[in-house]
């Protein structure tokens, strides 16, 4: 049986794995997908990304990212607060003795370059959601040759 605290409020609702996105081309001149596949995560620990690319062309690329949300639906979103987090990545900072230190923290995104021109399956992760991550979602968009995208399909799998 899975440690999940007992103030998590929320039954596991999920099923897995579960497409996050169905084999497609992607949008044309480099666009993100404008509406990414949303999965209900309540519950879960941590999550494990399934990702299938074929070129269009030559040159071929893809950049994607991880999007989490601690509400279960928009409406529980607070006046003023975002529904959607970027997956981020941290700098520290230098250490300089008597001085505070300034680290950096960025929104991220990752590009998978392929090898060749044959479709090419990878994993990634798992990532950690800690029970409390209510939705994710991935954005994709072409970044290699934009004016032919690639077809994509991205699996998740959850565990406890």
């Amino acid at each position: 049986m899975p440690n999940i605290p007992i103030w998590n409020s929320h039954p596991v609702g999920w099923r897995s794995p579960v497409t996050m996105r169905a084999s497609a081309a992607l949008a044309a001149a480099g666009a993100w997908d404008a509406a990414p596949t949303e999965q209900n995560v309540a519950g879960a620990g941590k999550v494990l990304l399934s990702f299938t690319y074929a070129q269009g062309a030559a040159g071929g690329a893809f950049d994607w990212q991880l999007q989490a949300s601690p509400y279960s639906v928009a409406a529980n979103v607070p006046a003023g607060a975002g529904e959607w987090g970027d997956e981020s990545l941290h700098s520290m900072g230098a250490v300089a003795a008597g001085a505070d230190t300034q680290s950096r923290v960025q929104a991220e995104y990752q590009t998978f370059d392929p090898a060749g021109a044959a479709a090419e399956t990878f994993v990634y992760g798992p990532f950690e959601l800690d029970h409390t991550v209510e939705r994710i979602r991935i954005p994709c968009r072409e970044s290699g040759q934009v004016g032919t995208p690639g077809t994509l399909a991205v699996v998740a799998t959850l565990y406890p």
